[in-house]
């Protein structure tokens, strides 16, 4: 009985797939080697392959890292900034939920285009500082790729947010080379393609009219209106579902703000809200708790309230009822094609009466993802829109 006992035991181990902890032993079983790799500003960057230790300067970048390293995607990271933690908090709660010693990581403070905490940089010793694009210019003034640079630590720059149809993809390989998951790389990259060209191959055969859009950023993170994206962002994703970007007529860049006498001039037929719970910023705001798990009622009554707005006084969108809020972090993340579905169904519902979002969202978790997949980030005034 004892030896069938140790033979049952035996053939468990086997099946067993890798713990958190045998996936850190095998990558650090891996030599490292120095290559050369050119990031997102076009910089040679030398780096250690595969990267052992990194520093997040954006704590959002888990959304990258998890895809690629899917069993421990904790594994690498020696420290992050806090942003995941506060402008995320159910994404957080999941990968918490499913990771604990989470908690235990370092965290540091900032904003979009802050100073990489410095300190935790040199405590830390990583083997590569990831920073957004739009961090360059501050901590290149203050000459920290210069000094980390003297310490043998490399900074390597990723986007997600100014040019995300441009750079994602790259920057995707990007992480995929340094991680020594180049083969994951190219299956995320792929799954994108074949999402997005669910929305681009039917709008390239029927070309229809492009109804106009006003998208409202970050609302209920401030009273302000009217803040919207360019062409850029939100901007392209809205041209890439078949619509026209207001903002793109007036914003030379990805970012900006219309007053509100040009948003009624400009008569949109559909608002989009982008939002998402910023308790931890706005208690209290008139956000939209969009997101992982988001009970869709409560974000739908918080939603009726945008439809108030002097901005669109008169408009179509506020004749027809056509508002709509989505997730804030598809702004900044490698799923942008989730949004284009979303805002294609919500222009030319039939068009795309077969297309479902959240089931190719679904199936990214279950491919690429360590955490369940929970619907909830978007909403329309107009159930029957989901």
């Amino acid at each position: 009985m004892t030896c069938l006992r140790l033979y049952a035991f035996a053939i468990i181990l086997l099946l067993t797939p890798l713990t958190a902890l045998s996936a850190r032993a095998e990558n650090d079983a891996i030599p490292q080697t120095t290559v050369t790799v050119k990031d997102i500003a076009g910089r040679d960057v030398q780096v250690k392959v595969p990267v052992r230790r990194m520093l997040l300067g954006e704590g959002r970048q888990l959304y990258l890292v998890a895809s690629l390293d899917r069993e421990d995607p904790l594994q690498r990271i020696v420290a992050w900034r806090n942003d995941l933690i506060e402008a995320d908090p159910a994404t957080y709660k999941q990968y918490l939920d499913k990771f604990p010693d989470l908690a235990k990581l370092p965290t540091f403070k900032g904003n979009e285009g802050s100073l990489i905490d410095i300190e935790s940089a040199i405590v830390k010793k990583p083997d590569v500082v990831l920073l957004n694009l739009e961090a360059k210019q501050a901590n290149e003034d203050a000459q920290y790729i210069e000094k980390l640079a003297s310490l043998d630590i490399p900074v390597l720059y990723i986007d997600f947010r100014h040019y995300p149809l441009q750079n994602t993809d790259p920057t995707i390989r990007l992480l995929g080379k340094i991680m020594g998951r180049e083969e994951r790389a190219a299956d995320v990259i792929a799954f994108r393609k074949q999402a997005m060209a669910r929305v681009e191959d039917v709008l390239a055969k029927t070309k229809p009219d492009r109804p106009k859009v006003f998208i409202e950023r970050i609302g209920g993170y401030t009273e302000d209106c009217c803040l919207s994206f360019g062409a850029e962002n939100f901007g392209k994703y809205v041209d890439l579902a078949g619509g026209h970007n207001i903002g793109s007529d007036f914003l030379p860049s990805t970012f900006g703000q219309l007053s509100p006498e040009q948003v009624v001039v400009s008569n949109p037929d559909h608002v989009i809200v982008t939002s998402a719970d910023w308790q931890a910023y706005v208690s209290g705001g008139h956000w939209i708790p969009v997101g992982p798990n988001a009970d869709l009622d409560a974000s739908r009554k918080k939603l009726e309230w945008y439809t108030m707005r002097d901005a669109y006084a008169g408009t179509t969108a506020q004749t027809k009822r056509n508002f709509h809020a989505i997730w804030h972090q598809f702004y900044n993340s490698p799923y942008e094609f989730i949004a284009v579905q979303w805002i294609a169904k919500w222009l030319h519902p039939d068009l795309f009466a077969d297309l479902d979002p959240d089931k190719t969202f679904s199936e990214y978790h279950k491919r690429f993802l360590p955490i369940a997949y929970q619907p909830g980030y978007a909403v329309s005034l107009d159930a029957q829109a989901q």
